[in-house]
């Protein structure tokens, strides 16, 4: 009998251990939620894509502050600052910031979004091609990651998206700088995740496919075509499909490290 009564009590205790466990992770923290207005710095914001994604963002009630480069595309308002932002520039990219604290008081989203291109073969790529090219897309996005970390450390709450490429994964004929540099960003993504998770703040990836943007207006039709050839569904995807599912994402609380691709193009992952 006292076998019988010692087996019997076995599953009481199992059961009071994970009675304990699910307790733990119902006392977790809850995620802070800003009761102000979000507030996003958007890169490269007057590209094709930057300028679908201000559009999106700020339709969804969010302050933009819209950093461009050359050409100011957007008419300021009391929720859309114009920013001119040379993402190369450490001292532009601090100034920046600092202006959206004074007028906002936070930071909750970066996108880096500003990019360029200087396609040629590897052989007769110029120095100064590869590094501008790397400079834009690579370190642009580091000094811009590097000046919103800290007012979301103090704020306890952000998210960083970083606008990466297919050919981050699949390096195109005369791109080897563009491939390299957005392979790089990649990088960048998961090791800025690892160091910013313990203080809330989230880092991702988007692989935006080939979309129809001055960028790609270079390209012929049967470069297009060759492109969309190479998806499964036989077709590019599109600026406002991107903009809807970045702007569904910045509001993701649990996910950090990943890398979405938005088009597709199928291809196994080195």
């Amino acid at each position: 009998m006292a076998a019988r009564t010692q087996r019997a009590r076995r599953p009481r205790a199992e059961n009071s251990q994970i009675a304990i466990s699910n307790s733990h992770l119902e006392s977790a923290p809850p995620v802070p939620h800003s009761p102000f207005p979000r507030v996003a710095l958007i890169t490269g914001a007057s590209g094709g894509l930057g300028r679908a994604l201000v559009a999106e963002f700020h339709a969804q009630g969010w302050r933009v502050a819209a950093g461009f480069h050359q050409e100011n595309a957007h008419a300021e308002s009391d929720s859309l600052l114009p920013l001119p932002l040379d993402v190369t520039s450490s001292d532009a990219v601090q100034s920046a910031v600092t202006q959206i604290l004074s007028r906002w008081q936070r930071v909750d989203l970066l996108i880096n979004n500003a990019g360029t291109t200087a396609d040629n073969l590897s052989w007769q790529l110029t120095d100064e091609d590869w590094q501008r090219v790397l400079d834009v897309h690579l370190k642009g996005a580091f000094l811009c990651s590097q000046a919103v970390l800290r007012p979301m450390f103090k704020q306890r709450d952000g998210h960083i998206l970083n606008i990466a490429s297919f050919s981050a994964r699949a390096g195109n004929r005369g791109q080897a700088n563009y491939a390299a540099a957005k392979a790089a960003l990649l990088g960048l993504t998961t090791s800025l995740a690892k160091e910013a998770g313990r203080r809330n703040v989230r880092v991702n990836a988007i692989l935006p496919g080939v979309l129809r943007t001055p960028m790609t207006a270079r390209l012929t039709p049967e470069q297009l075509a060759a492109f969309a050839a190479a998806n499964a569904l036989g077709r590019l995807n599109d600026l406002a499909e991107v903009a809807r599912f970045t702007a569904f994402l910045a509001t993701t609380q649990n996910i950090s490290g990943q890398f979405f691709q938005l088009d597709s193009r199928i291809a196994r992952w080195a």
